[in-house]
């Protein structure tokens, strides 16, 4: 194993345990998946996070071969076909989260209440129809309730996420548990106004350069500090 596969591995095995401490998943129902070398590393099935080591993570191909006697998660199906369907998307992320999770039982999805939204790339996110877990049918969904989104919900299950890094993937799904819940807090009012597409259109010009700072400007800084 060499030491980029072992910082990989590490990398999931404490971004499967901050799912728990940040609230968004429990037990071992969550998984998560990234993007190396010929095919990808995926959480394993049923191990608990706090008891995962590097050498529990596993390593699979394309055509769902894998070394090794530890079984990968039972959602390795729609890991594997988000990654090939999108490579804009290195990492995905997998979580039961409680206010997704709701609003996924109720068949919704989360339109544009909050600009932040956009995080997740267009106007909405999209609630993917129901299918059993592990199955080549709800993978199926799950690859086109993703189509130019980088988060969608799962009905009667949870939700997924995915981006150009685990981290980046494990932030978006803290975004998505959060305006799941804000979108449940209004409901009891009715229906809220939801932005524009021309306005949720104006913040995915912003989000491109939202908290990137020019090095020269960065420079500046430290000489002040």
């Amino acid at each position: 194993m060499t030491q980029e596969e072992l910082a990989l591995r590490t990398e999931l095995l404490e971004a499967c345990r901050s799912m728990n401490r940040l609230g968004i998943n429990k037990g071992t129902s969550g998984n998560i998946s990234v993007r190396y070398g010929d095919g990808f590393l995926i959480s394993p099935t049923g191990i608990p996070y706090e008891k995962l080591l590097p050498e529990h993570v596993v390593a699979m191909n394309w055509d769902a071969t894998y070394a090794g006697d530890v079984l990968p998660s039972s959602e390795w199906r729609f890991h594997r076909d988000i990654l090939r369907a999108r490579p804009d998307l290195n990492a995905v992320v997998h979580t039961h989260s409680t206010h997704a999770t709701t609003l996924s039982i109720l068949g919704r999805d989360i339109p544009a209440i909050h600009y932040v939204i956009a995080a997740a790339g267009g106007a909405d996110i999209r609630c993917a129809p129901y299918e059993i877990f592990g199955s080549q049918e709800l993978a199926d969904r799950v690859v086109t309730a993703l189509e130019g989104r980088r988060a969608c919900l799962l009905a009667h299950h949870g939700v997924i996420t995915g981006h150009v890094s685990i981290a980046r993937a494990l932030a978006l799904a803290v975004t998505v548990e959060e305006l799941a819940h804000q979108y449940l807090m209004c409901l009891p009012f009715g229906e809220p106004p939801i932005l524009s597409q021309s306005q949720i259109a104006d913040v995915l010009v912003k989000f491109k350069t939202y908290g990137q700072q020019a090095v020269p400007a960065l420079d500046g800084l430290r000489q002040a500090s």
